[in-house]
């Protein structure tokens, strides 16, 4: 970020707020300020000491401090940030904010802001998939509240792993920075539009418990999506079977098969944008068995006999009434990217693809980061490496670009 911007960091009470030091000091290496407010639990993990030898400011604890609330403090410190990060959001926190409750000095000062809210969650997986908590995160979405994370992998109990980690402090900022920038852009360049976005694998069944999938995490997907949503589209988005929070602002359609997703994007339409970011099966079990497949020594290994799925860029890339304005497909290649993404654009009808490399060693499928190919019938626009927000952000950008240049064209 080029300006420097006043953050109100809220610290929960979970083992993942020492990421909070971290946190904190990298957004003053780039130049913001930082306050911090710690609840009670949080002080079981780490120390107001230590956070406020980082922000170098005095750590606020009590609703009720003497000093404080002399000028009514959680009023001021409700509108004296340009944003408020919670993190860790523990179910608990997450709960009481989305009933309204002010009975400490952090729910205090988030139900008297008016300034944007980025909430990163943190809790067991299954206090995540309890109900409770999946109503309340509805709720907090529904309110504006920009949610990130969490995300999965192995927690702090022995034995346990799922959706439930604090993202890392990078992806963090990210969407701390990126929340600056919808804020900036607010009704913006996509007001009025309808955007639909594909992400995420498709499963294809075998029998009642296999099916044939790839390693798409579905991450430059949402990423698309909520880019989309923060330049003012509306956004439908069409995920096959991935573990992510919901972009705030966007309808989600979930699907597990290629032809379910066909399907969708049918039902979805007509549209001003269509991004295929799906990573969908080309191949599906001609015959789905209704019972398990048993192992035998007797028969060996079962034969599989395939069928092409439908090839869904291709299909809404007809030309025809209700076809897009504007289709963009990805090309997810492991040897070959430009060649193959160019012979790609051609056969689909595409007016752009986005090619990147998906081999093991790029590190792309399930990582942070991506670097990609613009290809056009004006040629190959090669972008550095970055965030796949940052990715998504230029793209839809790139995209909002075109379609005023269309406009402006056929006027």
């Amino acid at each position: 970020m080029s300006s420097a911007k006043r953050i109100l960091l809220i610290i929960g009470g979970g083992i993942a707020a020492y990421k909070c030091l971290d946190l904190i000091r990298r957004l003053r290496e780039r130049g913001h300020s930082v306050r911090a407010v710690m609840t009670k639990a949080a002080h079981h993990f780490v120390t107001p000491l230590s956070v406020g030898a980082l922000t170098n400011e005095r750590v606020l604890t009590d609703l009720f401090d003497l000093d404080e609330e002399r000028e009514i403090g959680h009023i001021r410190l409700a509108r004296d940030s340009d944003l408020i990060v919670v993190a860790p959001a523990t179910a608990d926190l997450i709960a009481r904010m989305a009933g309204g409750h002010a009975d400490d000095l952090a729910t205090a000062v988030l139900l008297a802001t008016e300034k944007p809210v980025v909430l990163a969650p943190a809790m067991n997986p299954a206090m995540w998939r309890n109900p409770a908590t999946r109503r309340n995160v509805a709720q907090l979405k529904a309110d504006g509240v920009r949610i990130i994370g969490p995300a999965v992998g192995e927690m702090a109990e022995r034995g346990e792993a799922g959706p439930g980690r604090l993202v890392e402090v990078p992806e963090l900022i990210a969407a701390i920075e990126g929340a600056f920038e919808a804020g900036a852009s607010r009704g913006g360049v996509l007001e009025g539009r309808h955007v639909i976005i594909t992400s995420g694998p498709t499963h294809e069944p075998i029998d009642p418990i296999r099916y044939l999938a790839n390693r798409s995490s579905g991450k430059q997907g949402f990423e698309l999506a909520t880019a989309a949503a923060e330049l003012g589209a509306r956004v439908t988005l069409i995920t096959g079977p991935v573990s992510l929070s919901e972009p705030a602002g966007v309808e989600i359609v979930r699907i597990k098969t290629a032809a379910e997703m066909l399907e969708a994007v049918k039902a979805a339409l007509p549209a001003d944008i269509a991004v295929f970011a799906a990573a969908v099966a080309d191949w599906r079990v001609e015959t789905i068995q209704t019972e398990k497949i048993k192992k035998s020594e007797k028969t060996g290994a079962p034969t599989l006999s395939l069928t092409e799925n439908p090839d869904i860029l291709k299909m809404i890339a007809r030309p025809g009434p209700e076809r897009p304005r504007l289709v963009i497909g990805f090309a997810a290649e492991t040897q070959n990217v430009l060649t193959h993404a160019q012979a790609k654009l051609k056969s689909k009808r595409a007016d752009w693809i986005v090619a990147n490399d998906v081999s093991p060693s790029s590190g792309v499928m399930g990582g942070e980061n991506n670097t990609v190919h613009l290809i056009t019938a004006s040629g190959v626009e090669s972008w550095p490496e970055m965030s796949k927000a940052k990715v998504a952000r230029k793209l839809m950008e790139r995209a909002a670009e075109q379609l005023h240049a269309k406009r402006t064209a056929a006027e």
